[in-house]
């Protein structure tokens, strides 16, 4: 039987509106540090050290803000992202950039990064996502962060019969073309060392039903995921937020799934945020 694994407290109660322990604003020290070397932060460093507490032992996220973007190139932007990354963990590349490029959502090889529709809530598959925000959408863009620990707990209560179908494996589309390379199996959600892992993305298991090989999803797989999807849109699991130009979130992708609405842009600025994959130093 699967049973709670807690520690998901800290999301319950509006404690995660009414705390700033998730918030990093930089100070103009931190910031004149950035412009000068983004590998070496003297004391800047210890905050992103505490930051990186926050992801492996606190909530799972945590908020950087004011980080010097405007009226920098993108290479300066890229390479100052990257540079407070490495400050928490491990940069995996590639380092992405955000943004729609007007590719066809239906091709084998789109990506989620690639285009301005909705994101379902899911999780990436390194330690950490960061998202650096270079420049805002003209609307729309809005990034919610869901404890997948509270709703894992939320439905082995409520639902047993359907927490033990998540801990089974799901096909997946690594949308790397028509091969069967391209599809492979995960479960939703998994014991790694005692504690909880998760694994989701609706959009990339809806999309492996493409593969001539990968059976149908069943009644009971569809169901669900119709719960799982439910619970992650309840606000008691739920943060928005509406990242400015020079915010930069964090997320532990172990303990939290994140999501994205659709967004408008002006042709002539469009929306661009960093994206970088992170491995925890400690593993």
């Amino acid at each position: 039987m699967i049973k709670e694994v807690g520690g998901a407290a800290g999301w319950l109660g509006g404690q995660l509106t009414d705390s700033a322990a998730w918030r990093f604003p930089l100070t103009a020290a931190h910031r004149a540090e950035l412009l000068a070397d983004p590998a070496s932060l003297p004391t800047l460093g210890p905050v992103l050290e505490r930051l990186g507490q926050e992801l492996c032992s606190g909530r799972g996220f945590a908020l950087l803000q004011g980080v010097p973007v405007t009226g920098l190139t993108e290479s300066e932007v890229d390479a100052m992202a990257v540079g407070i990354a490495g400050h928490v963990g491990v940069v995996v590349p590639p380092v992405v950039h955000v943004r729609d490029v007007g590719v066809d959502r239906s091709e084998s090889t789109s990506k989620s990064y690639q285009h301005n529709g909705r994101l379902g809530y899911h999780s990436d598959p390194t330690d950490v996502v960061a998202l650096l925000c270079v420049r805002r959408a003209v609307s729309g863009g809005l990034s919610s962060v869901v404890s997948s620990v509270a709703v894992h707990d939320e439905v082995v209560r409520t639902r047993p019969e359907l927490a033990e179908v998540l801990y089974d494996q799901w096909w997946r589309d690594a949308r790397t073309g028509d091969g069967v390379d391209s599809f492979y199996q995960q479960p939703v959600y998994r014991l790694l060392a005692g504690k909880l892992v998760a694994n989701y993305g609706p959009d990339y298991i809806h999309s492996a039903q493409r593969g001539a090989h990968v059976p149908a999803l069943r009644p009971d797989q569809l169901a669900a995921m119709a719960e799982l999807d439910r619970l992650n849109d309840d606000p008691r699991f739920v943060l928005t937020m509406d990242l400015q130009a020079g915010d930069m979130q964090f997320l532990n992708n172990r303990v939290t799934m994140h999501s994205r609405t659709e967004y408008r842009d002006d042709p002539a600025r469009r929306r661009d945020l960093i994206r970088i994959w992170l491995n925890f130093f400690q593993r």
